[in-house]
């Protein structure tokens, strides 16, 4: 049984009998796994405060034959969340981020691209408060860019119908198809995407997320575009996601 290594970020945590914890975690190498962490609300020399979700660490832990669950053995903390102030916004869109890497993500396939995406978003997120305003930008980051690592984001600058370049005040995504519609072939339905979102959109998908941090980002710049990218991702999961209904309530 070799012990591997890797960079990783903490998803998830369950407690299994008196001490252990079933850990979820994504890692920059081998994808994302489970893995068991004997004694870890004992051991403080081996964990430390590793095990809080979205924590960046670096991550050893061996493969065990025939078994799913590998035995994580030690975690060093590379950067946590808990190392500037978390309020309920910040924590709600950490845990949005563990829920979506968690449930879109097979276990041990690597996404080296998706770790850069979550390890870039990170830091904007836990930032110092002079740093971001708000994490509503990182959020609004991670969402579009996950819908187009996942293969679920068409071109954003023509209409999915008929082809055509899409124009500003006339552009709209329905709950029920992928991509973005011209009025003409939007038939009356869904909603409609900012000007200002739009053009964010496509700023994003060629810029990294550091770019953007020195913006204005007012609770409701992007809520649009964030909804948008929010229905392809559970029409995909097939699924409601729980952290989505919280951002929902704190005006995300």
């Amino acid at each position: 049984m070799s012990v591997l290594t890797s960079e990783a970020v903490v998803l998830r945590t369950w407690p299994v009998h008196e001490a252990d914890l079933l850990v979820s975690f994504f890692t920059r190498d081998y994808g994302r796994l489970k893995g068991m962490a004997k004694a870890a609300l004992k051991s403080r020399k081996r964990f430390g405060g590793a095990l809080e979700p979205m924590t960046l660490a670096r991550a050893w832990f061996a493969e065990r034959p025939r078994q799913e669950l590998v035995r994580l053995d030690q975690l060093e903390i590379l950067r946590s969340p808990l190392s500037t102030p978390v309020d309920q916004t910040r924590m709600a869109v950490l845990s949005f981020y563990a829920e979506v890497i968690d449930e879109a993500l097979p276990e041990r396939d690597p996404q080296a691209t998706v770790f850069r995406l979550l390890a870039s978003v990170l830091e904007q997120t836990t930032a110092a408060k002079s740093e971001t305003v708000q994490p509503w930008m990182a959020l609004t980051y991670f969402s579009l860019w996950m819908t187009r690592l996942m293969g679920l984001l068409p071109d954003i600058a023509h209409c999915m119908v008929c082809g055509d370049t899409l124009s500003e005040g006339e552009v709209r995504f329905n709950a029920y198809a992928d991509g973005l519609f011209c009025g003409l072939h939007a038939n009356g339905s869904g909603s409609a995407l900012s000007a200002d979102s739009w053009q964010l959109a496509q700023r994003m998908l060629r810029a990294p997320a550091a770019n953007f941090a020195g913006e204005a980002w007012p609770r409701k710049r992007g809520q649009d575009l964030r909804r948008f990218t929010l229905q392809m991702l559970e029409r995909h999961l097939e699924r409601k996601l729980k952290t989505a209904e919280a951002l929902a309530r704190l005006g995300g």
